[in-house]
């Protein structure tokens, strides 16, 4: 029987090693602590907004659909999800560097020894020499770096970190393709509400050339005024094309975000349908809860603990590196039915050290290039945080003038409306002519396109704002727990 001792008392030495390990050298990390204003100076009077899902808001079951596909689908969800998984490898060999590793090996040989070599002619001169030999051998192995001073510790915090920031990069990934998503679906529809509006524009004119044309022929209105409506017709037809090649390239942008060849879904967003209505929405929190919110200053702040955690990986270096090795097995000349007995067996045990002695300035460089790079880190954190508050300021004061533009708008639309009514009243009466209906229903259609344009660009304020707060997300409880197994 192979004897087991040797290899219980490695484990066993093993794990009482382990449970004395010092603290691990280099600086423990701590959130650096910013300051942030104590609230945002665009408030407003209206409701918090719901994070969660965002885009239910603006209360459009199509667009709902698009979002839901394109966070199926979407291919830089899909990057994004494999460097996830990546950055779990990468943990999971941190973690496997805390272990004691083990390998089982075992071989089997045959040999034929030639009598025309030196070897073979002193061998043979040799009684009983068989020319034929044969030779079996097995074994288990184990070894453990013994971590006393914290540096493979330190590597598997590092790892963490930056298994970390790559979910909170998945997470910005899919707001920023949830955003864009809604972003171009708005801007579809806007361009559908404008193109309605530029060929309502073209009818009108053209009517209104006609009605001028029968008058110029009588002699009863100026050649210029048929010229300038000639040029206004001209002008607004050069419009429709601008429109629909907008319209084609919009389609075309929401497939690949769908992940679908351009033309998939052109079939489902052709017909034109009304734009959505821009959510009132105002700050949620305050900006200090964007640093637990937003998943691009968690990306950041992680990769600030993961350089932290680098300085005390180089710090390790200093130090010397222990380590536990140990072997048993049998081996054999004679036959594999001698493998296993007593007489077979064999063992080892070693204790290694490594000790980088006389390299200590190569170590105190890579150690200031570990603080350096953690000095890069901070200021990029604390720069984040702060272009994230200026984002979320922009969003919620471009969001609240787009809603006062839109509204205004909409108020000069109801006013042309009135005055085509009016005009069309008179017209009736025989107090104004067609002329004078035709140019009312102009204005009220040039009215009707700046509304349009406003309420497309408030509602993607909107989207923007959703955006900058972060979209609802929150981090993953599973990253803590996939660094404790």
């Amino acid at each position: 029987m192979i004897p087991t001792r040797p290899l219980i008392a490695l484990a066993a030495a093993c794990f009482v090693t382990g449970c004395a390990t010092a603290p691990a050298v280099g600086p423990d990390y701590a959130r650096p602590d910013l300051q942030l204003p104590q609230h945002y100076l665009a408030q407003s009077t209206a409701r918090a907004a719901d994070l969660s899902e965002w885009w239910q808001d603006f209360h459009d079951p199509q667009l709902d659909q698009l979002i839901t596909l394109a966070l199926a689908q979407n291919l830089d969800l899909a990057q994004a999800s494999a460097r996830v998984a990546q950055a779990r490898a990468g943990l999971g060999a941190a973690q496997a560097a805390l272990l004691p590793s083990a390998n089982v090996n075992a071989q089997a040989a045959r040999a034929y020894q030639s009598v025309e070599t030196p070897l073979g002619q002193v061998l043979n001169s040799q009684p009983g020499f068989d020319r034929y030999g044969s030779a079996y051998e097995a074994g288990i192995g184990a070894g453990w770096e013994i971590d006393l001073f914290g540096g493979l510790r330190r590597g598997r915090e590092a790892a963490l970190a930056e298994y970390q920031a790559s979910a909170a990069g998945a997470a910005a990934t899919r707001l920023a393709v949830a955003a864009q998503t809604a972003d171009t679906y708005i801007t579809l529809r806007g361009l559908q509400a404008r193109l309605e509006v530029a060929r309502k524009q073209v009818r009108t004119q053209e009517g209104l050339q006609a009605t001028l044309n029968l008058l110029l022929g009588k002699g009863l209105v100026p050649e210029l005024q048929v010229r300038q409506v000639e040029g206004a017709l001209a002008q607004v037809r050069s419009s429709v094309p601008v429109l629909e090649a907008a319209q084609d390239t919009a389609m075309n942008a929401l497939d690949v975000m769908l992940g679908s060849a351009p033309g998939t879904h052109r079939a489902q967003l052709v017909a034109a349908s009304a734009i959505p209505a821009a959510p009132v929405i105002t700050a949620t929190g305050t900006p200090g809860d964007l640093l637990r919110r937003r998943p691009d200053l968690i990306v950041a702040e992680r990769r600030l603990a993961a350089s932290n955690a680098r300085i005390g990986v180089a710090i390790a270096e200093f130090y010397p590196k222990f380590s536990l090795s140990g072997m048993i097995g049998s081996a054999t000349a004679i036959s594999g039915g001698n493998l296993l007995s007593n007489d077979a067996s064999q063992a080892s045990a070693m204790l290694g050290l490594r000790w980088r002695l006389f390299d200590f300035d190569r170590i105190n460089a890579q150690i200031d290039q570990a603080r350096g790079q953690e000095a890069e880190a901070l200021a990029a954190y604390r720069q984040s945080a702060l272009r994230a508050t200026a984002d979320v300021e922009n969003a919620l004061t471009d969001m609240n003038q787009r809603n006062r533009q839109a509204a205004t708008l909409e108020q000069g639309v109801q006013a042309w409306q009135q005055a085509r009514q009016a005009s069309f009243a008179a017209y009736q009466k025989g107090v104004v002519s067609l002329i004078e209906v035709l140019q009312a229903d102009d204005r009220l259609l040039q009215a009707s396109d700046l509304r349009a344009q406003a309420q497309t660009e408030a509602a993607r304020a909107a989207v923007a704002a959703f955006k900058a707060l972060g979209g609802g997300w929150q981090p993953a409880p599973q990253t803590e727990s996939v660094a404790q197994r």
